[in-house]
């Protein structure tokens, strides 16, 4: 993606000199008869009807440093790239390549680097999101493939064959584990290269480059969240080919920041039961924690939980709270209810019981909500009420509709909700990750 060029740093110049991209090796090759060249091999998979995974095999360079690490008991290196606007970038300049023929190096210096970093022992791979790669043909079974897949191959192919080095291309069409900043492509990759122990990888040795860095004009910080969730260094392009300074990042969400080492007592929420009956109303986003603060808190005093994600409908809401009610139980409203319009259908519900309505106000920001969205649908141990995921629009419309409760409602008080995380160390490790 294009972005403004912030002071200080030199980036790409916008019109510059095509250079070509064929190494020595490629015409070599072009000119040596067929029976005298080596067998060269690129091999494609499908994983999980998800990732790309291309394979470059070239067994004549740059083996002795591997050998020699292996041999030694050395850990290894790795050197990640993501691919668009990192590596290459479309030489038509549109945002996006025409056609599989559409491209060119990000800068000259591309190709020498990696290859440079291959001779050095690096192991050299592409981890690449690919959202508009469709597997939808290859799926079927005995069709041909995408047009989508198809080109994106004959590019990736172009590339690998020009750089000439030992190369792994994993490219992640879903939003699923192995899409950045998760890390099921790296996971994928270690096991691809036995490399999923923990001794055998240079962490800090390592590096990984992608322009999705969270500075100003970037589409997102994917990249950088993604080396974070590894445990190895990021570098921008313009840092690692061009040497450029540093920029400034720009978060959005910091997982980091919800982590209490210990949590202030007077800090966490808690609920108290006033009344024989009552009518409790939440009202927060999807994925502020409601469902957690019910079963930990509500529960356990005797609320009937009324949800409308198995109810299916607010109609059968109303009508599974009014039988709840009408048994002499209390009653908690899972649900959102971002606007008074919705709030006071429970609260004239209360009143024809003569009961106070009462409020719990969960006020964790979007990004928390979606960040806490992921993390429970990647994690089973995390979701045990087996919640997909939810669209990104659930959280749109909310925001769209929402008003702040206030007591002139009807409420006899509201009680607010600051997310804070608590958890089991493992929890911890799970949830701290960026996810989204």
């Amino acid at each position: 993606m294009k972005r403004s060029a912030s002071p200080g740093v030199s980036p790409p110049p916008v019109k510059r000199k095509v250079e070509s991209t064929t190494t020595k090796a490629a015409i070599a090759s072009f000119f040596t008869p067929a029976s005298q060249k080596k067998p060269e091999k690129i091999t494609w998979r499908i994983v999980n009807k998800s990732l790309i995974v291309g394979k470059y095999d070239n067994k004549s360079t740059s083996e002795q440093p591997e050998r020699r690490d292996e041999e030694a008991g050395k850990k290894r290196r790795i050197a990640a790239f993501d691919l668009d606007s990192t590596l290459i970038t479309t030489a038509s300049g549109n945002r996006f390549a025409r056609n599989a023929r559409d491209w060119k190096w990000w800068h000259t210096s591309v190709p020498d680097r990696l290859r440079e970093l291959t001779d050095k022992g690096y192991i050299v791979v592409v981890i690449s999101n690919q959202k508009k790669v469709s597997l939808k043909n290859e799926l079927k079974g005995g069709q041909s493939e995408s047009k989508s897949l198809s080109n994106f191959k004959e590019m990736t192919t172009a590339v690998m064959r020009q750089l000439d080095i030992p190369l792994s291309i994993y490219a992640a069409t879903q939003y699923d584990d192995y899409r950045k900043p998760r890390t099921g492509m790296w996971k994928e990759f270690l096991d691809d290269y036995d490399l999923d122990i923990d001794d055998r990888v240079d962490l800090e040795g390592s590096v990984f480059v992608g322009d999705a860095a969270g500075r100003q004009g970037d589409h997102s910080c994917v990249d950088r969240d993604f080396a974070a969730n590894v445990g190895i260094p990021f570098k921008t392009p313009e840092e690692f080919f061009l040497n450029a300074s540093p920029e400034q990042v720009i978060r959005e969400f910091d997982p980091a920041k919800y982590i209490q080492e210990e949590p202030d007592s007077a800090a966490v929420p808690t609920f108290s039961k006033l009344h024989p009956q009552e009518l409790v109303i939440f009202c927060g986003s999807p994925g502020a924690g409601k469902s957690t603060f019910y079963w930990r808190y509500l529960q356990p005093q005797g609320y009937e939980r009324i949800n409308q994600d198995t109810l299916k409908s607010r109609a059968n809401c109303i009508k599974a709270a009014k039988e709840r009610l009408q048994e002499g139980s209390s009653v908690a409203v899972d649900n959102t209810n971002p606007s008074t319009e919705v709030r006071k259908e429970w609260i004239d519900l209360a009143r024809s019981f003569k009961i106070p309505a009462r409020c719990v106000h969960f006020t964790a920001p979007a990004a928390l909500c979606r960040h806490n969205d992921a993390v429970r649908a990647a994690n089973p141990s995390l979701n045990p009420e087996h919640r997909p995921p939810l669209p990104g629009m659930a959280f749109i419309d909310f925001q769209r509709r929402y008003e702040e409760p206030k007591l002139e409602e009807g409420f006899e008080d509201i009680t607010r909700v600051d997310f804070v995380f608590r958890g089991t160390e493992e929890e911890k490790a799970i949830w701290k990750n960026f996810w989204v």
